[in-house]
């Protein structure tokens, strides 16, 4: 499955990110090892783009609620525990009755 924002092709899940906040990444998370000096610039910039749009936020939000609903399957794939040892039990005692 393809998934496009605004007309492109978002071949990642960072570039989908990128695509749907018109930002890097990177300027909100940070990098690894930047200096202090590094990340009073970036935050500085994010503080721009906030400012700029100030419905970012509420951008972002829903995006990621989309994303969350769109993969929902996958994210919440979960078995519970108990019916795993309940049919772990029938199966020994069918065993044991054979």
């Amino acid at each position: 499955m393809r998934t496009y924002i605004g007309g492109q092709e978002a071949v990642s899940v960072n570039e989908f990110i990128e695509l749907a906040l018109g930002t890097p990444l990177e300027l909100w998370l940070g990098v690894e090892g930047e200096s202090a000096e590094e990340r009073a610039a970036r935050l500085d910039a994010a503080r721009d783009i906030l400012s700029e749009n100030p419905d970012l936020p509420d951008d972002v939000s829903r995006v990621a609620a989309q994303v969350i609903e769109a993969n929902a399957p996958e994210l919440f794939n979960v078995v519970p525990l108990v019916r795993l040892a309940a049919r772990r039990r029938t199966r020994s005692r069918k065993g044991a009755a054979a």
